[in-house]
This record gives structure tokens, sequence and C-alpha cells, in this order.
């Protein structure tokens, strides 16, 4: 018998499937396809407002970091909740002081959600995905962070 390894029928994927059309990965669009980014963006609304109303700097409202309870070293989301807090109450400075990584994530969240709303209600496709040497350069920011974050001395870096 013959291989047929690498041969795919016009329109197919590799496993031979048919491929997905254009209008099939196209969203409704419209008040229809605004739903879920605006159902998203409530949630997120909903967690910072009561990040705003129930201070984390108060002993009790919230449980410790675990990673921080039981190594005593901070992991790269200590001080989030306290970042979180101080950018409901547009204390950008306080905020960059508990977690600049913090403050950076959450002005990229709000880009990117904005861009997923605007795909949505237009009805646009995703054009890309991120390419695999962005999420890698993000996983070595992240364990760099976390690392330079316990180096005696950079105290710049801890959520205190």
């Amino acid at each position: 018998m013959g291989s047929t390894a690498g041969l795919t029928r016009p329109g197919a994927d590799r496993d031979g499937r048919p491929a997905p059309s254009a209008a099939a990965t196209r969203s409704p669009g419209g008040r229809r396809g605004a739903l879920l980014p605006l159902l998203v963006a409530t949630g997120a609304l909903g967690a910072v407002g009561y990040l705003a109303a129930i201070d984390p700097n108060e002993t009790g409202h919230y449980p410790t970091c675990p990673f921080l309870f039981l190594t005593g070293l901070y992991c790269p989301g200590c001080g989030s909740l306290r970042a979180v807090h101080d950018l409901a109450h547009l204390d950008v400075a306080g905020a960059l002081a508990r977690n600049p990584l913090t403050v950076v994530a959450a002005a990229y969240l709000v880009l990117a959600w904005g861009l997923w709303l605007h795909r949505s209600v237009t009805g646009r496709p995703r054009r890309w995905l991120a390419p695999a040497w962005v999420l890698w350069s993000l996983l070595g920011l992240v364990l760099g962070y976390w690392v330079l974050r316990n180096v005696p001395g950079w105290t710049w870096l801890s959520p205190a």
C-alpha cells in the first residue's frame, strides 16, 4: 500500500477534515456579538468594585498568598490585590509600588478587551494568535520578575 502522508484534499486540513470557511469563523456582530465581551466586563467591574470597597491592606479581609505563607518568598502575583485596589482608586504610583507587573497586565487586558469588543461588534474574525516567541518571552519575563523581587536589596520590586 502506498503512503498518503503529506497529501491533503483541497479545502481540508492535514487530517482530512473540511477546513472551516471564513463565514463559519465569523462572530455574529452587532448587539448579539457584543454580549459576551459585555458580560465579561460586567464580571470584571464587579470584582474590581469589590476590591475597591473592601481594602486588602486591612488584615482579615483576604487570605494570605499561599506561596508566601509556605516559603516566605514573593510570587509574581504578590501585591496584585493591593495594586488593583490602588488602580480602582486611581493611585497609579501606589499600584506600581505594589506590583508593577499587575499594572502593565491590567493595561494590556483593557486594551485587549476593547479590541475584542470591536471585533465582536463588527463581526470581524481574529486575525492572529500570539507567536510562540511572544509566549516564551512572557514566561521568561514573569519568571525573571519572580526571581528578582526576591533578591535581597531589591526591595523596590517587593509588594511591601
